[in-house]
């Protein structure tokens, strides 16, 4: 059953009016507010200001004329194909079409073997990265936690190889600096056999958190963006404000501050390399006032990043934001139900690239073998919803029910038994749905324990998407630190 790439949109939390209104008043917020920056973005404030920005240098303010950010705007494509090393799991992003997978940069892991949390690895990365490769559900890979047993020089070049040698899936993730970027570029170039193949096929994307909330420009992550912006580099551009701490409390004041970033990045990218591709990267987000801490997993920010997919889709940009976050610290209860109800919202809401809908626990802290097994089934039940209820001849089996007839059963109707595994989604294994007398003699295991011995089963399946040539070619090239297998 192929659940990749269905068609959302069915949830609408704004309705036309309120998108306008929202829309209206971000472009306002940057002509008559505008939007500040760290030092270090010389070139790229020349570039606005020879392009019709109002530029006050004493209070490093940028302000933006509402005709430029709508021509500017207009240029983004509004469709952008993200491949995989595997065409099976190429995705086009455009429209209302859904695909969920992971996200997050965790230092933690629920060790599978103790339950104890430790420091994550590159080890654990790769491990991570095979475990999403098998699950099906799990549509594309961002990288889910950092190693913390290597050097930071050595991040960037050790992460992307990671994930692409564990999976055939999309791989995502943010570098440390122009130069890490341009190192991933040939690593990826030197896989699918040139940069031309790459650009026609790109299996890596970028995210860049260019915008620091509330509307300042962070100088290394905008060097990125526009540097992959020029390379023809799929770029998510990420700004993720929280509601009451750097956004306002409302959801409406959350909404057009976080458009208002949106639109100025995306004017930023297409100045710099007109028709590049890009994803709209709103993550709207919420403060625990108790704590000041983030929420994730509240069902607002379901509700905020549906709508988030309404005004990307207003201004026909594909958008990449978030769902399946929780602040509980463990596989329990709390984490099932916050991650059902913002993946659930997000995808009938008709996002793009739903990222951090797999694996995250206490609000992107850490990560659990068992965690992406039970998101995988609930990614897969959130996309039964989007396929909706198909209602023709072959369904409404009125021939059936006249054969059987009054007082009879369906049990052994071939109809029944050709739609069997087709009509209702069957899941990965982590839902039991046998009498108790079965459970028990079979351990009495609950969702978490079964998820753990799925994801145990997969990871003793070893596998490397990249040829041994390429590999001793890459390995020869660069400091590749995970083991040659």
């Amino acid at each position: 059953m192929n659940l990749m790439g269905l068609q959302g949109g069915q949830y609408k939390p704004l309705s036309s009016e309120q998108i306008t209104t929202i829309h209206e008043a971000s472009l306002k917020i940057l002509e008559h507010t505008g939007i500040t920056y760290e030092a270090g973005l010389e070139e790229t404030i020349k570039l606005l200001e020879t392009n019709g920005t109002s530029i006050d240098m004493d209070q490093k303010r940028i302000r933006f004329p509402k005709e430029l950010v709508t021509t500017q705007v207009a240029l983004a494509p509004e469709k952008v194909l993200l491949c995989g090393q595997d065409p099976k799991n190429d995705m086009n992003l455009t429209e209302d079409r859904v695909h969920l997978g992971t996200g997050g940069a965790a230092i933690k892991i629920l060790d599978p073997d103790t339950g104890n949390i430790r420091s994550t690895t590159l080890y654990d990365l790769y491990k991570v990265s095979r475990l999403v490769d098998q699950l099906s559900n799990i549509h594309f890979l961002v990288r889910p936690c950092i190693p913390t047993d290597i050097d930071k020089k050595d991040y960037d070049i050790n992460m992307f190889y990671t994930c692409l040698a564990a999976s055939g899936k999309h791989v995502m993730s943010g570098v440390n600096d122009e130069e890490g970027l341009h190192r991933v570029m040939e690593l990826a170039a030197m896989i699918m056999g040139g940069k031309e193949k790459l650009k026609k096929r790109p299996i890596i994307s970028i995210t860049a958190c260019f915008a620091i909330s509330p509307l300042k420009l962070c100088t290394q992550s905008t060097r990125i963006m526009q540097e992959a912006i020029r390379n023809f580099v799929p770029v998510a551009l990420s700004s993720a404000p929280m509601a009451g701490s750097t956004s306002p409390l409302t959801m409406a004041g959350t909404l057009a501050q976080l458009h208002a970033e949106q639109l100025a990045g995306i004017t930023i990218c297409q100045l710099t390399n007109p028709g590049a591709p890009l994803l709209y990267g709103g993550i709207p987000g919420m403060a625990n006032l108790k704590t000041m801490g983030y929420s994730g997993g509240a069902v607002e920010c379901g509700m905020m990043n549906a709508a988030i997919h309404q005004l990307s889709n207003h201004i026909k940009v594909p958008n990449y934001n978030s769902s399946g976050l929780s602040d509980s610290k463990e596989p329990d209860a709390q984490a099932g139900y916050e991650k059902a109800f913002t993946s659930v919202l997000a995808s009938m809401g008709g996002s793009n690239y739903i990222h951090h809908a797999a694996g995250m626990l206490e609000s992107m802290l850490t990560i659990a073998h068992e965690q992406f097994v039970i998101d995988d089934e609930i990614i897969g039940n959130c996309c039964k919803v989007l396929q909706g209820i198909m209602v023709d001849e072959e369904h409404l089996a009125l021939e059936v029910i006249d054969s059987v007839g009054p007082g009879g059963d369906f049990m052994t109707s071939p109809h029944t038994m050709s739609h069997l595994r087709k009509e209702y989604y069957m899941g990965n294994g982590v839902t039991d749905r046998k009498a108790r007398g079965k459970w028990e003699s079979e351990g009495s295991q609950d969702a978490r324990q079964r998820a753990l011995v799925i994801a145990k089963k997969l990871l003793a399946n070893e596998k490397s998407y990249i040829p041994n040539d390429i590999d001793a070619a890459i390995r020869e090239k660069f400091n590749i630190l995970l083991p040659d297998k």
